[in-house]
């Protein structure tokens, strides 16, 4: 049974199983893949990893439906005017050209149900949101009147229930209004507001979290020796998370030694739900992730042909799948934002996520050669997008000069000024 299969019940708290520790395994005989390959497989293979919690519609944006909201009553609950205006029964405005009707001595406001019936041949003040008074079916607009307080006068034909909002025209009751796995938008929890409800069942905020390894980083906050870099995935990584409105965990950094890693992913099984790791990911001396994950038999080792980037590596520690990005940043951002990304959304008990991209005018030319997927760091300007000036994946400045990427295809390929290119903007992952 997965994640889908059961939700809560009164105060029962559900908890998915774990992630079977093949579960990012490919097929047998795969080498170098592809990207659409790579993405299918975390697609049909991930599951949710988060319990579900009753979650008030102040705190549940960004959320995850944990089952299908069903709507208790109508919006509108009751049919209402849409304009101020005169309500009156429309059979009298058929076919008239001139209608005088009697004005009846109450007013319809909203909030403020009539409490007596508008008679045959006569009309009523009614207000913008005003229920409609028994014998009303119909308004005209106050623009469209002449009155003396006596009686009104307008022009006909008037369409039968003209500026009239019907009962249930927006949600009828039982209507699913959310469905199980959808992410809450602030114009969703007013959706579920409109009917009454406060509360919706959601699976719990997704808890990532972010480590950095390798002697040769150092944290921003202290004095790096000569031989050392500065740790810039971290903080990017962390900001990447919060904005796709994850709940990021900064569990700093930790130097090439085995015993203190093996301590940090164990404290890290215990905090979080997910790891995303950068560096030490591959299968050198010093890439003690890779080694460690390798004793309990749960790593796979992703060749995607995909450039910027090198493989992947991914596993369980026990229930916590670990994500490992490749330690430089380029390719770290890369790979979270198209590969973990999307990933991140079925752990959290959401759909599978593809980013939004566009058709745009290339202003730059290139030649491209078969064999992998590309992502240029791109900046678009108007309804055409350049290209950084370098391909370096050393080069973190071009990360910060763009704002998206140009998607190059798995074959190859020339483009020339004025082509149309794939561009994904860097907020489509949001």
């Amino acid at each position: 049974m997965d994640c889908w299969d059961q939700h809560d019940k009164g105060d029962v708290m559900v908890t998915p199983p774990p992630l079977k520790n093949d579960c990012f395994a490919l097929p047998p005989g795969v080498a170098w893949t592809p990207v659409d390959d790579a993405l299918a497989q975390l697609k049909s293979a991930l599951r949710c990893v988060v319990s579900t919690e009753t979650v008030d519609i102040s705190e549940a944006r960004d959320l995850f439906v944990a089952q299908d909201v069903i709507a208790p009553r109508a919006s509108p609950p009751k049919a209402n005017s849409a304009v101020d205006g005169y309500g009156f029964a429309g059979s009298l405005a058929n076919e008239e050209e001139v209608i005088r009707l009697a004005l009846h001595p109450e007013r319809a406001a909203a909030g403020v149900p009539m409490q007596s019936a508008v008679a045959e041949g006569q009309a009523v003040r009614i207000l913008t949101g005003a229920q409609l008074p028994e014998g009303v079916d119909t308004v005209v607009l106050q623009e469209d009147v002449a009155t003396d307080g006596q009686e009104v006068v307008f022009h006909g034909p008037l369409k039968l229930g003209a500026n009239t909002r019907k009962a249930g025209e927006d949600v009828q009751p039982a209507n699913v209004m959310l469905t199980t796995g959808q992410r809450l938008r602030a114009t969703d929890l007013s959706l579920a507001a409109s009917v009454g409800i406060s509360q919706i069942e959601c699976f719990r905020r997704l808890r990532i979290g972010v480590l950095s390894t390798g002697d040769e980083v150092c944290d921003v906050t202290q004095s790096a020796a000569p031989h050392q870099i500065y740790d810039a995935n971290r903080p990017m990584l962390l900001s990447l998370i919060a904005a796709w409105g994850f709940v990021a965990v900064d569990l700093g950094h930790v130097n090439d030694d085995r015993d203190q890693l093996r301590e940090r992913l164990d404290h890290a099984q215990e905090n979080v739900d997910v790891l995303l790791t950068s560096g030490g990911a591959s299968a050198g001396d010093e890439d003690h992730l890779s080694a460690l994950l390798s004793e309990t038999g749960s790593i796979e080792f992703w060749r995607i042909a995909v450039k910027p980037g090198r493989p992947l590596a991914m596993g369980m520690w026990g229930a916590m799948p670990i994500f490992g990005l490749p330690g430089n940043p380029v390719a770290a951002a890369t790979c979270a934002m198209i590969f973990a990304r999307p990933s991140f959304n079925v752990l959290a008990g959401g759909h599978w996520m593809m980013p939004q991209s566009y058709w745009v005018k290339a202003s730059f030319e290139k030649r491209k050669k078969p064999g992998r997927r590309e992502y240029l760091r791109a900046r678009l300007i108007g309804d055409q997008v350049e290209v950084f000036k370098s391909e370096g994946s050393g080069r973190i400045s071009g990360l910060s000069w763009a704002n998206g990427f140009v998607e190059l295809p798995d074959h190859a390929v020339t483009i020339r000024h004025g082509d149309l290119v794939k561009f994904i903007p860097f907020d489509s992952f949001n």
